[in-house]
């Protein structure tokens, strides 16, 4: 993974890159423009910091940085929620002290969260944690994302899947935009707890495998994903645009519960009703896959 001083450089100069005078609010002197976007001194201006610390910031080094300077920088960069929340989250990494993650190490759940999981009996609902592996999961998740549950690695995890296995492309329907979402949201783990050793290993696996990581991992994205609507076309039952929300356990740091619906009488309504008769059938047989094995 990168490194801390390179990760801040460039998601500084990714960002600057982006936005013109004109979006800035401010006059575009001269025609020729040797760099894309803002240059250093207008950021500086906008920020309300002198050149020298703007360039240092870009240069890597964050450490001391106060929450107005942050603020001003977000401002001047137009930074949404999620950017902001990581370019606090490398500021803070910045800062000397011990190594420490921001959120308990989760590798599995607990009993009453499993009961919750099964007591949703309508919707498929599963766990994950911050490097979407699929920790947990209900009888129609189970069924849902059967494709993932195939590769025997446990826990799977969705990341991989996507980047890694070509039944991803056929899985989801948007797939470029499901690489997009997982990228960013790794990144932004990234600023988060950038010495988890796990998501060290699995950018590293990702971005040795694959070249289309790689391009997305440099673009220095960062976003969350807490509700929305997801749109994959299963192997069994054909396609399914069900909603979706994201919800954290505040009892159980790390982890992430996703729970997706659909609106009553809709053809994904339907879908979801013949997913858990697939799924009872499956599952009857001893066929359906789970999160702790291949098959039950």
């Amino acid at each position: 993974m990168d490194d801390q001083r390179a990760q801040v450089r460039e998601f500084l100069t990714s960002r600057r890159a982006r936005i013109n005078p004109g979006q800035a609010g401010l006059p575009a002197y001269g025609g020729n423009r040797r760099v894309p976007g803002l240059r250093r001194e207008e950021v500086a201006l906008l920020a309300g910091v002198s050149i020298d610390y703007y360039v240092r910031m870009e240069r890597g080094n964050l450490a001391g940085a106060s929450d107005s300077v942050l603020d001003g920088l977000a401002r001047a960069l137009q930074l949404d929620e999620a950017e902001r929340t990581h370019l606090f989250d490398l500021a803070r990494a910045a800062e000397p002290g011990p190594v420490r993650q921001r959120r308990s190490k989760t590798s599995g759940v607990t009993a009453g969260v499993q009961l919750v999981l099964d007591a949703i009996t309508d919707a498929p609902a599963w766990v994950r944690n911050a490097r979407h592996d699929m920790l947990a999961a209900n009888r129609l998740a189970r069924a849902l994302y059967a494709p993932v549950l195939a590769d025997p690695r446990r826990p799977a995890n969705n990341a991989r899947f996507v980047y890694l296995d070509p039944a991803a492309r056929d899985f989801y329907v948007d797939w470029d935009r499901a690489a997009d979402d997982i990228a960013a949201m790794l990144r932004s783990e990234a600023g988060r707890n950038p010495h988890d050793k796990q998501l060290i290993e699995l950018i590293g696996e990702l971005s040795t495998r694959s070249e289309v990581f790689r391009a997305r991992w440099a673009a220095h994205n960062a976003r969350f994903h807490r509700t929305g609507y997801k749109k994959v076309r299963h192997p069994a039952v054909g396609s399914l645009e069900l909603n979706f929300e994201a919800m954290e356990f505040p009892a159980h740091p790390g982890l992430i519960l996703l729970v997706y619906t659909a609106p009553k009488d809709s053809p994904a309504a339907d879908g979801l009703t013949l997913l858990a008769t697939w799924a009872a059938t499956l599952e009857e047989a001893g066929e359906l896959a789970t999160h702790h094995g291949q098959k039950q």
